[in-house]
């Protein structure tokens, strides 16, 4: 079993179903509700769990009833989450999330307490990082912290992934990360506002990943939705395509895909089969309801990898 630390959000996730998206000023009947535990640094460490991984957290949540109950949901999901902290000055992070009658979303995100992950919480959980086989991060949380547990865990060998989701506002990112970061995944739209580049096929996505790939990371995957997860570093350059299923909602489709690959990477599978793990994981996510309910098992994964092989 790899070991999979994940620096990131937690957030409290409030989904409504409704048949569209309402317009401007209106109000629209909803069908379903549920609340989730959500934030991308919680899907991705409980994705990297269930896909097999020993996985840590190191995160910010308030002093409320949302934050015990992510704690909780961690420690349900066999997430260690003794750098967890509990922050008496801000509440949880909020998630409000409205998923269409096709299964897209649309997601505004109150930060709170992310914002005040720090540099200091990092270094406090520097010993579990130096031992992971992965360290895996996102931008909702201050970027400065993510340039510190990057060179922590650069300095100890761990492999360090980002996903820059949300993408920067300004479409770039420090040099003092980006240089730090051996696996960047960002989706094809955060590619496109960090290139400038509209990723819409192979040969476009290679043209972005080889832009991306100049800024300092070792290997660019960028995720494509239903076609797939395109690979690109000095010696892949290819699309891995997905799994067919039935989708309804979209939410943390990204979040297992980059928590089961960081699972995959850690127990010591090659890249392209780990990206296909990812895939599956993804798929996977979005024939469920709400992000944390989505994410799949590695027997579910395994099953489906599986099922293509046979069909193939």
């Amino acid at each position: 079993m790899g070991k999979v630390i994940v620096v990131g959000s937690l957030s409290q996730d409030l989904v409504a179903k409704a048949p569209r998206f309402p317009l401007k000023g209106e109000t629209l009947r909803g069908t379903e509700f549920g609340m989730f535990a959500g934030g991308k640094g919680n899907n991705q460490a409980m994705s990297a769990a269930r896909a097999g991984a020993n996985v840590s957290m190191v995160g910010r949540v308030g002093a409320d009833s949302f934050g015990e109950m992510l704690i909780q949901t961690l420690n349900n999901n066999s997430v260690d989450s003794q750098f967890v902290f509990k922050d008496n000055e801000v509440g949880t992070g909020i998630a409000h999330i409205t998923v269409n009658g096709d299964g897209e979303n649309a997601i505004v995100i109150i930060q709170q307490a992310n914002l005040r992950l720090c540099a200091a919480d990092v270094e406090t959980a520097k010993a579990t990082i130096s031992e992971a086989d992965v360290l895996l991060m996102q931008l909702e949380v201050p970027v400065e912290t993510d340039i510190a547990a990057a060179k922590l865990a650069r300095a100890s060998g761990t492999i360090v992934a980002l996903n820059p989701a949300p993408a920067p506002d300004h479409g770039s990112l420090p040099a003092e990360l980006m240089s730090s970061v051996d696996i960047f995944i960002p989706n094809q739209t955060e590619a496109q506002q960090m290139t400038g580049i509209v990723v819409a096929s192979i040969d476009s996505a290679r043209e972005a990943a080889i832009k991306l790939r100049l800024a300092g990371p070792d290997t660019v995957i960028i995720t494509m939705g239903e076609q797939g997860a395109f690979v690109h570093n000095d010696q892949i350059s290819e699309l891995i395509p997905s799994f067919e299923v039935k989708a309804i909602d979209t939410t943390a489709a990204g979040d297992a895909f980059c928590g089961a690959l960081a699972a995959a990477l850690a127990r010591g599978e090659e890249l392209c089969a780990a990206v296909r793990w990812g895939c599956a994981a993804g798929a996977l996510a979005t024939t469920k309801m709400g992000a944390e309910p989505s994410l799949p098992s590695d027997d579910e994964i395994k099953r489906l990898v599986m099922s293509a092989l046979r069909q193939s």
